[in-house]
């Protein structure tokens, strides 16, 4: 039972039992405190966040990993994922407002911006934690639903660039972030995959994993067999970080974080040797996904993990979204689909919408035009940090 000298705000609602009759915070104060932590884990971020401030109990209780994890299975068996479109460079407009998505109003599309000056997002996120990092400031990993963030250094490819200078440090990066989870420890681990002789480095591939226990880098002797994909996020699933190899049959690429080594897992199905911008991998309906944009059409594929075989999804007809989407540019993300049906795609290009794609009846719409570039991702709402 919470003690009367461990929480104010409970002597409070009891003068207020005496002053409106209301027995409420009464009840709530005898109940156990495992019924108590019962009701806490269904409530969202927001609340929790405002509980911490009633004892010191609760606020070890909303503070533990367990408690942390429970509340954000519960989450997700709920109501699925959300999207969140994270702004680059400029703050959005004031008048940009969070809004649901689909009929059951289950899934809810919303604008960020953080006050970092990194220019770079991490595929997805991982556990409601996202991961920023760039050329020139240090990388961060941020829990947009808390605001909590913290910073970790530049890798030694981060370094490379910058040495180097001008093109190196001055364009795009090659090659892109990857942040994950193992899924046996718990640990949340950025890792860094690029093809070694581009640098004038030894191997075919250079891994760097950073350990947030001694805020350090450190390399992998063992690193990946394949040279990768340029201008590929490295997409997390279920415990791994997969790549798109560049040889003369694509492969997909797996890094386990709890062993820390690579495995080809199978083909791509589509053609050999693609170009980067026409290919991508993703998450799509709790399955690790493919798709190839071969003008006019683009084609989705799912994994089927058991067998490692490939089952087409859909095939969507670009036509009828030009010109919002670039014919020649990077083709759209599938980031989300809703009610079996409803297929959301994000341009890749400067300011390309989020659309709506009905995959019965073919046709398209447009959710939200965004007024700053930015990435949009599928999200859970957390309480986690690193």
């Amino acid at each position: 039972m919470l003690k009367r000298k461990h929480g104010s705000i409970l002597k409070r609602h009891g003068s207020d039992k005496r002053r409106r009759g209301s027995s409420s915070s009464v009840e709530l104060e005898l109940l156990p405190h495992d019924v108590i932590e019962l009701i806490l884990e269904r409530l969202p971020v927001e609340s929790l966040r405002r509980f911490r401030s009633v004892s010191k109990k609760w606020i070890s209780t909303i503070d533990s990993p367990r408690f942390q994890s429970r509340q954000l299975n519960l989450r997700r068996q709920s109501r699925g994922h959300d999207l969140l479109f994270v702004a680059y460079y400029e703050d959005p407009p004031d008048d940009v407002a969070q809004h649901a998505l689909g009929s059951s109003s289950s899934c809810i599309y919303r604008t960020v911006k953080f006050p970092f000056p990194n220019v770079l997002l991490c595929y997805g996120s991982c556990d409601g934690l996202v991961c920023f990092f760039c050329i020139h400031t240090p990388n961060v990993v941020v829990n947009p639903a808390t605001r909590w963030h913290r910073s970790f250094p530049f890798s030694s490819l981060q370094c490379l660039i910058i040495d180097k200078g001008p093109p190196f440090a001055s364009g795009d990066l090659t090659y892109e972030l990857g942040f994950g989870k193992d899924k046996l420890s718990g640990t949340y681990k950025p890792v860094w995959l690029y093809n070694s002789s581009e640098f004038g480095l030894d191997n075919v591939t250079t891994c760097e994993v950073f350990d947030f226990s001694t805020h350090s880098w450190r390399n992998l002797v063992a690193s990946s067999p394949y040279p990768i994909l340029r201008f590929q996020k490295p997409v997390y699933f279920d415990g791994s970080l997969y790549w798109l190899t560049d040889c003369v049959e694509t492969k997909v690429l797996s890094f386990d974080l709890h062993t820390e080594t690579f495995q080809v897992i199978c083909k791509t199905p589509f053609a050999d040797a693609p170009r980067p911008s026409n290919v991508v991998l993703f998450i799509l309906d709790d399955c690790l996904c493919a798709s190839e944009k071969t003008w006019p059409t683009q084609v989705i594929w799912s994994l089927d993990s058991s067998s490692k075989t490939w089952k087409q999804m859909c095939s969507i007809d670009l036509t009828n979204t030009f010109p919002l989407f670039d014919r020649c540019g990077l083709m759209p993300l599938p980031v989300a689909i809703l009610e079996k049906n409803k297929l959301y795609l994000h341009g890749r290009n400067y300011l390309e919408p989020l659309m709506l794609h009905d995959l019965n009846t073919k046709s398209f719409e447009v959710v939200s035009t965004p007024t700053t570039p930015g990435d949009c991702i599928y999200y859970f709402e957390s309480l986690f940090s690193v």
